[in-house]
């Protein structure tokens, strides 16, 4: 069978590798001059098994008291765009206490999978990713979200992963280099058993084993068109003309895929959402953390790769334009240098901005199209380097008519 599949970051990477462990014959079609070069390339390197959807409760309430403001966490540039208004309606529709509740538990059950592929192929394969293993602090400002913190750790318990509620005293002797900043938080959650990443040297090392194993690569290729034959995906079109056939064809391609697919009359619930990182050399401070940390009010993750030190988030709904706001970035640079004021050398900083695929549940596609032989892949948002291990072995017993791993139905793109 001969697949192609369309897209090389984590999530396209992933899925070849798990469709040539299943038989495959995998071609992967990429824009880019290489893997991971788009929304992998500089995200915020947790593998969040504990994080939940963007779409939750107090998030409306949110959205309404940040418009206007250019450093909220989620930024709605109102305009008129249609399909931002579309998915917006979808989005609402998550935001509340029981859909939360599901959409979190889904995400879980793919996460923990994923969890655990990513670090059997990290092993099994040498992949030096700059690994940190100390554990995820999340922050919370207010007293009362504390008790937040306490059904996390709760519906965590019950997933078999352990987790506990810190005061802010316990916080600063957890991680001392918070003790500056620590005044600023009622406490904490610490989960021992997450990990930070750097998404981009993974996805090379997994690239470069795919394709010591027969995974043919294309850099520079962009696809015009998804052929279909006799109502049948057969294939794609190259920009200039050439023609790749295929058996099946994978959509890997982030918020892109929506755009495939549109010529075919298929309407994916994904809009863009734009992140922002930054990432500074820590080059000798003895301010930086050991531990990964998540600011919840602000919606930033940090991580530590190796002597790097990085901020990474925000929500920033405005299209397809990658353009940054130098606000948001100053911003979002300010916002690692109050929680650790001698974390880094923040003269050097690099910035960088990304389009992730949001879906208004936050669960990723991954299944059947409508048209037989065109399978999705896609709309994982901030969670890609999370979800891609587990999503790649799920949509590859999909298409090869294996047992999933873990059930599909939440995942199935037929529930929009």
């Amino acid at each position: 069978m001969r697949i192609v599949v369309i897209g090389a970051g984590v999530v396209g990477v992933a899925a070849a590798w798990a469709l040539r462990q299943a038989g495959a014959d995998v071609i992967v079609l990429e824009a880019r001059e290489g893997p991971a070069l788009e929304t992998s390339f500089a995200n915020a390197g947790h593998l969040a098994v504990a994080s939940g959807p963007w779409a939750a409760p107090d998030v409306p309430g949110k959205i309404l008291r940040w418009l206007g403001r250019e450093d909220a966490p989620l930024l709605l540039r109102l305009r008129w765009d249609p399909p931002l208004w579309r998915w917006g309606l979808k989005f609402l529709a998550n935001c509340t206490a029981s859909a939360y509740e599901q959409n979190a538990r889904a995400i879980a059950t793919l996460a923990q999978l994923s969890w655990n592929e990513t670090t059997r192929l990290r092993e099994e394969l040498a992949i030096a990713d700059d690994v940190n293993r100390e554990g995820v602090l999340t922050l919370y400002r207010d007293p009362r979200d504390l008790e937040t913190a306490e059904k996390k750790r709760d519906r965590l318990a019950a997933q078999g992963v352990a987790a506990e509620v810190l005061d802010r005293a316990a916080l600063v002797a957890r991680e001392p280099a918070l003790a500056s900043a620590a005044h600023r938080y009622a406490g904490a959650l610490f989960s021992a058993d997450a990990e930070t990443a750097d998404c981009r040297a993974f996805t090379l090392g997994l690239a470069a084993a795919a394709a010591e194993r027969g995974v043919l690569f294309r850099f520079r290729t962009r696809v015009a068109e998804v052929l279909v034959e006799k109502g049948r995906a057969c294939g794609v079109a190259l920009e200039g003309g050439e023609r790749v056939a295929a058996d099946a064809v994978l959509l890997a391609a982030g918020p892109w895929s929506a755009r495939l697919v549109q010529p075919l009359g298929l309407s994916l619930p994904i809009y863009p959402g734009k992140g922002y990182s930054v990432t500074v050399p820590i080059a000798g401070r003895n301010g930086a953390p050991r531990h990964a940390v998540i600011d919840e009010a602000h919606k930033v993750y940090i991580a530590r790769f190796g002597q790097r030190l990085r901020i990474a988030g925000t929500l920033e709904l405005g299209g397809f334009d990658p353009t940054p706001s130098p606000r948001r970035a100053a911003a979002t640079l300010e916002r690692l240098r109050s929680l650790f004021p001698d974390g880094g050398d923040f003269a050097r900083a690099e910035y960088w901005t990304g389009l992730r695929p949001m879906t208004p549940d936050g669960r990723p596609l991954i299944g059947a199209t409508p048209i037989p032989a065109l399978w999705l892949n896609t709309g994982h948002g901030p969670l890609g380097w999370t979800l891609a291990c587990g999503s790649a072995l799920l949509v590859a017993s999909l298409i090869a008519s294996t047992p999933a791993p873990i059930d599909p139905t939440p995942f199935s793109p037929s529930r929009f």
